[in-house]
């Protein structure tokens, strides 16, 4: 996509778009405003996200609903413990010609498609999980040696159950770090539980039409990457992911005394695509220090990781993010 394309957006275009989405999304999604910006961030970020809650909270309504309002090619794939890398990328077929001869043709699987949902992705093996690697990360699959190209856009939203942990098997950190963004899906209040209710248990359930479709979603995340990224925030985003790992002198006391490694340099990636994003959704061009901290948690949550104390003393590492947001000044000195 060339910069004339992305020009065509414009500032006043994204946020009349991305609006748009956000309304039709709630919908069908009540209240959990956090969820659904965070979502749609990834995507138009061109990122992976995890969605983590337990089981009746929306995770996978929400994604079907994302599918449906931006018009994008669905695909749903349940992982199990017996599912098997050819059921996600697909595999070769020996099938007979009109002429009689026998040759393979290949079989693209359900990752082929705009918008996958990885339903409750850490049942599979870490065989299974792995064949998801290369298609987070470099946008294709090889198969028998062959390598084809996803189409594009390509997201995978992922979900999983942190409470069920028999027969889950944990996601790899290398594979963690492909999503851009880790988001808690929480417990709705008192009062979206009865919006839920009286929405769901009636006649006529709630639909969200289209918005966009995947070139707009293109072109949206080409107009966020060219957005400009002041010097003072960059290095900001530098000094907290430097501040994470405990080895650091920058670190701080409770990162050296809880945290076992810090954040690699995808989460100041996904820091600052986050950052940019962030402030186009709330119509500026500019990227502030503000913004760095509202994407924090979510881009950092799942790429740093707790030692034995941390984890005995029942601390979460968004405990640590805000340590960090906190210490980190956000002018050099």
């Amino acid at each position: 996509m060339s910069q004339a394309n992305a020009a065509e957006i414009g500032l006043e275009k994204f946020g009349e778009i991305a609006r748009d989405i956000e309304a039709e999304v709630g919908k069908v999604i009540v209240g959990q405003h956090g969820v659904v910006r965070s979502a749609i961030i990834c995507v138009l970020a061109g990122g992976h996200a995890l969605l983590e809650g337990v089981p009746g909270l929306g995770k996978t309504m929400l994604i079907r609903t994302l599918g449906d309002v931006l018009d994008l090619n669905f695909s749903r794939i349940q992982f199990t413990p017996d599912l098997m890398p050819a059921d996600i990328v697909g595999t070769d077929i020996l099938e007979e010609t009109e002429d009689g001869r026998r040759e393979f043709r290949f079989q693209a699987g359900p990752i082929f498609a705009n918008l996958v949902l990885a339903d409750e992705i850490n049942r599979a093996t870490p065989k299974t999980q792995s064949a998801m690697l290369e298609a987070m990360q470099e946008k294709t699959v090889t198969v028998a040696g062959r390598q084809y190209d996803l189409r594009m856009p390509f997201f995978v939203l992922a979900t999983q159950n942190p409470l069920e942990m028999e027969g889950t098997y944990p996601l790899p950190e290398a594979q963690l770090d492909r999503f851009l963004f880790k988001v808690d899906v929480k417990f709705p209040s008192v009062g979206d539980l009865v919006t839920i209710l009286d929405r769901t248990t009636g006649v006529d359930m709630p639909k969200a039409g289209k918005v966009a479709d995947g070139e707009q979603v293109i072109r949206m995340g080409q107009l966020a990457l060219s957005a400009p990224i002041p010097t003072h925030v960059s290095e900001y985003v530098a000094r907290i992911i430097v501040a994470t790992h405990p080895e650091s002198p920058e670190a701080t006391q409770m990162l050296r005394d809880y945290a076992r490694y810090g954040a690699s340099p995808r989460g100041a990636q996904a820091l600052i695509v986050g950052a940019k994003i962030n402030a186009l959704l709330e119509g500026r061009y500019n990227v502030s220090f503000d913004d760095v901290g509202a994407v924090a948690p979510v881009a950092l949550r799942h790429r740093i990781l707790l030692n034995f104390e941390g984890q005995a003393e029942g601390l979460r590492t968004d405990d640590l993010i805000a340590d960090v947001l906190k210490s980190v000044p956000r002018k050099a000195s």
